[in-house]
């Protein structure tokens, strides 16, 4: 049947995206830069989570505005790239679920 050739064509490149998303995920720096008030001086901190836990990585009280940029980038395509990745993973189950149907489509 052509549609569900069309259909697997379809699972196998977005099976193909979903690597293709967690290679890119990998790619970016690990936790967060923040910035922390005590005392009216600001702190800079890299925020991670290991086992559940979190974890505050000291940098400074400057940082470079390249730093900065970089984390704000790798916030933005984390959240852009888990988006994608959790449609892609939903289009996957629909599409393994719509091959193995015994009803003709």
């Amino acid at each position: 049947m052509v549609i569900k050739d069309v259909l697997k064509e379809e699972l196998n490149n977005s099976k193909k995206m979903k690597t293709s998303y967690k290679r890119e995920l990998k790619k970016l720096p690990k936790g967060s830069l923040i910035r922390k008030k005590i005392k009216g001086s600001d702190y800079y901190y890299i925020i991670t989570r290991n086992n559940g836990k979190v974890h505050f990585s000291y940098k400074g009280k400057k940082v470079s505005d390249k730093l900065i940029e970089k984390y704000k980038n790798a916030k933005e395509y984390r959240a852009k790239y888990r988006n994608l990745l959790s449609k892609v993973k939903k289009q996957i189950k629909f599409l393994k679920g719509t091959l193995r149907g015994r009803e003709p489509i």
